[in-house]
């Protein structure tokens, strides 16, 4: 039997809204330490973004590969793959592999080619070892596929799919041809799946990369025993699929997931079969809260925050807060006036979410002007549409006189 621990998305090295998270990195990586002793692990498998930038600083390095020689020392027999994921730079992170392969830590960021363009299977596909030093699971370890990673299928409506799931068809018959009996084919990927639920930071990621890279759960040949997947940030099984996972990333990457817990994926592979998985939820060190829970008037905020109890831990895992506001129109010195409310409550603003009073739905109907209706309008009638259209009000009258002061005054200086 070989129990496998997996996880992925660490970002080691992101900013949450312009606060370090070295120590929440820091104190995730020591309890991953003390969960695969604990658990008796012997095969990490890390599926991508292991950093948050491609070009990571000393410190996260220097984070990273501390692990790494950690993990080693205190389970010798570890055996650790590492892939690289869309934040990865690819050369980078595989830079020492040579000297950390002979410590059965495997770090693939790069899919090579032979002398005529095809893709070298034998680089991608790992052999796990059992307790007795037999290979007992070949692993396909697939980074994060960039254009020219994966096959050119010719005449195909969409290029990038077909060219993954060429991939992963022709790395599986790769694994099979390598495959004895009672041997076991497990898959790595760093990739968008079809229906995967996705959170705002996955959102974003996802118009990155074109809106077109849902590969489907039938990418993965049946006799592959366990997918394990990196990019989207929220655990979750692929197409009612047991075994093909999303282990979630390790830390909290947006406010909504306030109420999210993360988790790492365990399970067991024995004689060719899956057994025992199941999640291990990771503590939270740095709590994220939100305050009011539905967006109120200033006024309702600033008392709802002088009234927050003060955090009493230290510095490091003070919560990091988003306060949520309803306003009527802008607010000057909206920020100064929540800073000072937090005084001496040793919470983390970490972002002021303001929204306004709907607009009817008439307001938000579109209208096409001509080009001669636009030259007709006035400063003040765009002015006013502007302002309607964001905060659903008239112009404020002391607002009005300063545009007028100020259009004159361009006026003026044209003349």
């Amino acid at each position: 039997m070989i129990r496998i621990l997996h996880t992925a998305d660490w970002h080691i090295g992101q900013l949450f809204h312009e606060y370090d998270r070295s120590y929440e990195h820091q104190q995730f990586l020591n309890w991953l330490l003390e969960t695969l002793t604990t658990q008796e692990i012997d095969v990490l498998l890390v599926s991508g973004d292991v950093f948050d930038l491609s070009n990571p600083s000393a410190a996260s390095v220097k984070l990273f590969y501390s692990f790494l020689n950690q993990a080693v020392r205190q389970n010798p027999e570890l055996q650790i793959i590492v892939t690289a994921g869309n934040h990865d730079s690819a050369s980078r992170l595989e830079s020492p592999k040579p000297l950390l392969e002979s410590s059965n830590i495997h770090i693939i960021g790069l899919v090579q080619k032979d002398r005529n363009g095809a893709i070298d299977y034998s680089n991608l596909t790992i052999p796990i070892k059992d307790k007795q030093g037999n290979t007992a699971i070949w692993c396909i370890a697939a980074p994060f596929l960039r254009m020219g990673d994966y096959p050119s299928v010719p005449n195909c409506s969409n290029p990038y799919t077909e060219g993954v799931n060429s991939f992963y068809k022709e790395a599986y018959t790769y694994a099979a041809s390598k495959k004895e009996e009672g041997q076991s084919i497990i898959a790595m990927g760093h990739l968008h799946a079809q229906q995967a639920e996705v959170g705002d930071l996955d959102n974003t990621e996802r118009l990155i990369m074109g809106g077109v890279e849902s590969i489907s759960a039938a990418a993965f040949d049946t006799g592959i025993r366990y997918v394990a997947l990196g990019h989207i940030h929220k655990a979750q099984r692929i197409g009612g699929k047991e075994h093909i996972r999303y282990s979630g990333s390790p830390l909290p990457m947006s406010f909504s997931e306030t109420n999210y817990k993360h988790q790492v994926i365990v399970f067991d592979i024995k004689e060719d079969k899956i057994e025992n998985l199941h999640s291990i939820e990771i503590p939270v060190s740095v709590p994220l809260k939100r305050t009011p829970t539905v967006h109120s008037s200033l006024t309702e905020v600033l008392n709802a925050l002088k009234q927050l109890e003060p955090f009493t831990g230290d510095s490091n895992t003070a919560p990091y807060l988003e306060v949520r506001v309803l306003l009527e129109g802008p607010e000057p010195g909206l920020r100064h006036k929540v800073e000072t409310a937090l005084q001496g409550k040793n919470y983390r603003l970490a972002k002021i979410d303001v929204r306004y009073a709907a607009s009817s739905s008439k307001s938000k109907e579109s209208k096409v002007i001509s080009s001669e209706e636009l030259k007709e309008l006035q400063p003040m009638e765009v002015l006013d549409k502007v302002y309607q259209s964001k905060y659903n009000n008239p112009v404020p009258k002391d607002l009005q006189r300063l545009f007028l002061q100020v259009a004159q005054e361009v006026n003026e200086t044209d003349n």
